[in-house]
């Protein structure tokens, strides 16, 4: 406690004086800065009898002069610095950014957006070459395909997905038949609901709506599981041990959603072409035999063709999208998250942009 500074309070003309003496450090600081609060202004702060000094003592001198007008005098080379030092790191600091006008906002928004995409797009093309050298790897040597985990993704993707899809497909069935037949009894032209009915689920809403719910439980799946694994090191110890995490990992799931997306888009337009049969049969009065009957006229076969052909490669894309996205985890658990959004949405933005460029082909080869 020897060490403890000093402060001795005069009076004079000039104003009130205190002298300072000792050590002015954090652990002395206080009894300082009572000295100052309890002795009026005008204050003249004598800083000669300093022996050692501290960012926090310099800080204090600082901010008294700013504040109270205070005077330091006789301050040696060392508290001048310290305290020039400490003034120089005084600056505002602004809690909120600052907003930019809105339309340099929007410009940047836009500009890191499309560099986002960039870098994503390359991201794709290059994860979807190391995809490819993986499958040139197992057809070289096939004893490492892992059988095994293709029949686990199979039952994740495929099995497990039957009740949801089926269910949503019903009920599209019957929103398509009830909302077409609203607009054709306009025009005494009921019947035509069938046409509506069969050509549309068939061709579009059974193929591209199992692609959507498959990238929202599956893609997602698959991202969180792989984002999950990177998160605890599993697939770096994959390749400390010389296993190939897309040959392990990923290959399973790619050719899983390949294999069971066509099976599940037939399955939708099944009860898609039910819960519509059911709606004419109950609102429009048409028997179920009348309805297959004129399903059969109007829906050609290459419909069929048209939704299964699309299917596989929604397939590959939702799960190449949700793999990529798993393996670009790092960091914290919160990553894992942000990841698994953004491949339900870059998969399901894929998929329609994929959906319409199909229309336009199937359109110019004559399959209308």
């Amino acid at each position: 406690m020897g060490d403890e500074p000093n402060s001795q309070a005069t009076s004079d003309a000039s104003g009130h004086r205190i002298e300072l003496s000792g050590p002015l450090t954090i652990a002395r600081v206080g009894t300082t800065e009572r000295s100052f609060e309890e002795t009026p202004d005008p204050l003249i702060i004598d800083a000669s009898g300093i022996e050692r000094i501290d960012t926090v003592g310099a800080w204090l001198l600082y901010r008294t002069r700013k504040e109270r007008g205070a005077e330091i005098v006789g301050a040696n080379e060392t508290v001048r610095e310290l305290i020039a030092e400490v003034e120089s790191q005084d600056q505002g600091v602004h809690v909120r950014p600052e907003k930019k006008p809105g339309p340099y906002q929007t410009l940047e928004e836009l500009g890191h957006w499309t560099t986002e995409t960039g870098k994503t797009f390359v991201g794709l093309i290059g994860f979807f070459g190391s995809v490819l050298i993986a499958i040139a790897s197992i057809l070289r040597h096939p004893k490492r395909f892992r059988f095994n985990a293709v029949v686990q993704r199979f039952d994740l993707v495929g099995v497990r997905a039957l009740g949801i899809i089926g269910l949503m497909s019903f009920l599209i069935g019957i929103v398509v038949g009830q909302q077409g037949a609203v607009q054709l009894q306009q025009f005494g032209a009921e019947v035509f609901t069938i046409n509506l009915i069969g050509r549309i689920n068939v061709r579009e809403l059974g193929t591209l709506m199992t692609a959507i719910m498959v990238a929202g439980r599956s893609g997602s799946a698959f991202a969180a599981q792989l984002g999950t694994m990177k998160i605890t090191e599993e697939i770096d110890a994959m390749r400390t041990i010389g296993v190939s995490p897309v040959e392990a990992l990923v290959l399973p799931r790619l050719l899983a959603a390949v294999v069971m997306m066509p099976l599940l888009a037939f399955w939708a337009m099944l009860m898609s072409l039910v819960g519509g049969g059911l709606f004419v049969w109950v609102g429009l009065d048409i028997p179920p035999l009348t309805y297959i009957q004129r399903l059969q006229e109007v829906t050609p076969l290459t419909d069929v063709w048209v939704g299964l052909i699309k299917a596989p490669i929604f397939g590959f894309f939702i799960a190449l999208t949700g793999c990529y996205q798993g393996m670009q985890v790092k960091g914290n658990s919160e990553e894992v998250g942000l990841r698994t959004t953004t491949a339900v949405v870059q998969s399901i933005f894929i998929v329609i942009v994929l959906d319409a460029v199909f229309a336009v082909f199937f359109s110019q080869i004559g399959w209308n």
